[in-house]
């Protein structure tokens, strides 16, 4: 049993002392560690800025509304992030829509149905998907999916081709090559990371509020409606921005699977073309000429700025979930 410290000891003073110190030792450290990050984040924003600008100087097209993206000839660069940007924003809002639901069904699963050897088996499963390289991903989207989803896709475009979404693209349905094959793809690629965060928050629900509403007599699923969704509620939300900003720096896979365009993206999800990350990537053995990589530097800046929006909405949300 470890003995309270006597004030009337000769050495208590010294060693009150020394741990004050250390206290202020490990604050110093901590909160150094904590400017370093964001220190870090505002020098990467300030070099794409200036490697950027003079490229933005330079561009013969509006940046924000054209489609162009043609920086060989540096005497008459023209480029634009309308394409890139909705390409991006589609494809990766397309896997959100399909990878939170199924993530959250997991979640429940695992932590208020399954036994626990079940539960152990069917979260290290899930678990191993993110341990997959994203070219076999990308591998497996092109030669495997896209052939499979194709008769899905022509019926949706055919049935529901009235609907923005679904009109026809600026690549063929055939082949696969579209948003609508790289969102599946990049669904399944961020359902572990959804699914792993999703899964401990539900654990962390009280058992005194899951016991209260059994004790009122709730069935299993008005136990799961009144108690695991709301306190699982704000987790949820920051389990889906992180997978998010997992689908919008994508490259390898996208890369691969959608097919390029000459024509701009038209808001269909029957769309070819590239993503931020995989426009960057295709053009890496380009960059010699400080002009074009300026181009590409511009892009990734914008996609810095993006995630960093969608992460300050997560706060936000999960925030206010959290406060009501």
């Amino acid at each position: 049993m470890s003995r309270m410290p006597n004030p009337t000891e000769p050495d208590f003073g010294k060693r009150r002392s020394t741990g004050r110190r250390a206290d202020l030792v490990f604050k110093n450290l901590t909160t150094a560690s904590g400017i370093s990050i964001v220190v870090a984040i505002v020098l990467i924003a300030a070099f794409l800025l200036w490697q950027a600008v003079p490229s933005l100087r330079a561009d013969h097209v509006n940046f924000l509304t054209s489609d162009d993206f043609v920086v060989g000839d540096i005497n008459n660069m023209k480029f634009g992030i309308r394409s890139l940007l909705i390409v991006t924003l589609l494809s990766s809002l397309f896997a959100l829509l399909i990878a939170v639901p199924v993530a959250m069904g997991i979640a429940l699963f695992v932590t208020q149905y399954a036994n626990k050897r079940l539960a152990n088996f069917f979260g290290g499963l899930i678990d191993l998907l993110a341990a997959v390289p994203s070219i076999i991903f990308g591998l497996w989207g092109i030669l495997v999916l896209a052939p499979r989803l194709t008769p899905v896709a022509e019926f949706v475009n055919r049935h529901f081709g009235w609907f923005p979404l679904f009109k026809t693209g600026n690549v063929s349905v055939s082949g696969g090559g579209t948003i609508f094959t790289a969102g599946i793809v990049l669904a399944v690629m961020i359902l572990p990371i959804i699914t792993a965060v999703t899964r401990e928050v539900f654990r962390q629900t009280p058992k005194e509020h899951i016991e209260a509403a059994q004790a009122l007599g709730a069935t299993k699923w008005e136990v799961i409606r009144m108690t695991v969704l709301p306190f699982g509620r704000s987790g949820t939300v920051a389990a889906s921005m992180l997978g998010l900003g997992r689908a919008l720096g994508e490259t390898v896979a996208v890369l691969i699977v959608l097919r390029s365009s000459s024509v701009g993206a038209s808001f269909s999800l029957f769309d070819g073309g590239f993503t931020f990350a995989s426009k960057i990537a295709s053009a890496a053995s380009e960059f010699s000429q400080p002009l074009s990589t300026g181009a590409y530097i511009a892009a990734g800046f914008v996609l810095f700025v993006l995630t960093f929006v969608v992460n300050a909405v997560a706060r936000a949300v999960a925030g206010g979930k959290v406060n009501g």
